[in-house]
C-alpha cells in the first residue's frame, strides 16, 4: 500500500476514533504521535489538522449536498472518508482530484458498508463538479472576517512586499485561484 494511502486509513483511524470517543481529534492526535506505534506520518497529521480546521465548513457542504442523508445519521466511517477526501479536494492544490476521489472511495470499500463506495464517490463528485462555486464561497466568508486594510493583493505579496503571519517570506505558494491571499499579512 502506498505511503499515502496509509496516511489516510491512518487519518481516518485517529478521526474515527476521536468522534467514538467524543474527544477533539487533535487531541487524539496527539496521544498517537506520542505513543507513535504505529508511527504517525507527516501527512496523516497535516490531513487531521487540515480536516479539524476546515470541520465547520466541511460538515455545512457535506450536509448541504448530500441528498436523502443527514450528517449526523451518516454512518461514522462514511463521514470521516468524506470529510477526508473533502478537505483533499478543496483545500489541496497538491492533490489531483481524481486521486483525492479514488482514495476516499477506496477507503470507503475496504472500511465501509457495500452501498458506501458509490455514496462517497456520488458525494465528492458533487462537491468537485460546485467547487469553484465553494471556493467563492467560502474566499467571501474569509474576506469578510478580515478587514480591507489587511488584505493586500497576490501580486503584493509574490513581490515580497509582505510577509505571513507563518514567518515564510512572501513568494511561498498559495492556493488557486488566489485573487487575494485571504491570510492576514503585516509589512516587512
Amino acid at each position: 500500500m502506498p505511503a499515502r494511502s496509509k496516511a489516510r486509513k491512518r487519518a481516518l483511524d485517529i478521526l474515527f476514533e476521536a468522534e467514538l470517543r467524543s474527544q477533539p481529534a487533535l487531541a487524539v492526535l496527539d496521544e498517537r504521535v506520542e505513543r507513535a506505534q504505529p508511527p504517525v506520518s507527516g501527512y496523516t497529521a497535516d490531513l487531521v489538522r487540515g480536516v479539524e480546521a476546515r470541520r465547520g465548513a466541511i460538515d455545512r457542504l457535506l450536509a448541504e449536498n448530500s441528498r436523502g442523508w443527514a450528517l449526523d445519521r451518516m454512518p461514522t466511517v462514511d463521514r470521516n472518508v468524506l470529510r477526508i477526501g473533502a478537505y483533499e479536494l478543496l483545500w489541496r492544490d497538491d492533490i489531483p482530484d481524481a486521486v483525492a476521489i479514488s482514495e476516499a472511495v477506496q477507503l470507503a470499500r475496504d472500511l465501509s458498508t457495500d452501498e458506501s463506495p458509490g455514496f462517497v464517490n456520488g458525494m465528492l463528485a458533487r462537491l468537485l463538479e460546485l467547487r469553484d462555486e465553494i471556493k467563492d464561497e467560502l474566499r467571501d466568508e474569509i474576506n469578510d472576517e478580515v478587514s480591507d486594510e489587511v488584505k493586500p493583493t497576490l501580486s503584493e505579496c509574490q513581490q515580497g512586499q509582505l510577509q505571513c503571519r507563518c514567518g515564510r517570506p512572501g513568494r511561498h505558494r498559495l492556493p488557486r485561484p488566489a485573487r487575494r491571499h485571504g491570510r492576514v499579512l503585516r509589512e516587512r
